[in-house]
């Protein structure tokens, strides 16, 4: 089966290198890259093929030149759910940071953008049970991988 060039299979490719930087794609990075396929629109029957593309066993659908990076409508809410979920472990490791950064970066998020998420994440602590948790680990996280 070939993966058909999308923007979402672009961003997920684009993370899942990232991800297999070291070799190892630990439990916590697994469910990042599951909840971004999901956000992306990555069919999970594409997912070992992507995996596949990073490992170098089958070509990529994309050239060095590719269009599809950059902000389009619904990355902050992308970024957002992937963030959460590495804030909702015990631990963001440093191959978390590196993902979430990597994405942040290949779609263009904006500082005020960011900021915005910083705020709604914030704001859902007043009414989520593990709200507050996830923000002291956001503080951290910023401290580390400040934007």
């Amino acid at each position: 089966m070939t993966l058909q060039p999308t923007r979402g299979l672009y961003l997920y490719l684009e993370t899942l290198r990232v991800a297999f930087d070291d070799a190892i794609v630990t439990n916590d990075e697994a469910e990042i890259l599951h909840i971004l396929a999901q956000a992306l629109g990555v069919a999970p029957s594409d997912t070992a093929e992507c995996r596949s593309v990073v490992l170098g066993e089958t070509p990529s659908p994309f050239d060095d030149d590719s269009e599809y990076g950059g902000h389009q409508m619904g990355d902050a809410t992308t970024y957002q759910s992937a963030l959460i979920a590495a804030l909702d472990d015990d631990v963001i490791t440093e191959d978390e940071w590196a993902m979430l950064d990597h994405l942040r970066r290949i779609i263009g998020l904006q500082e005020d953008q960011h900021a915005l998420i910083e705020e709604s994440i914030g704001a859902m602590s007043e009414v989520d049970a593990d709200g507050q948790r996830r923000v002291e680990r956001l503080e951290r996280f910023l401290t580390v991988c400040p934007y």
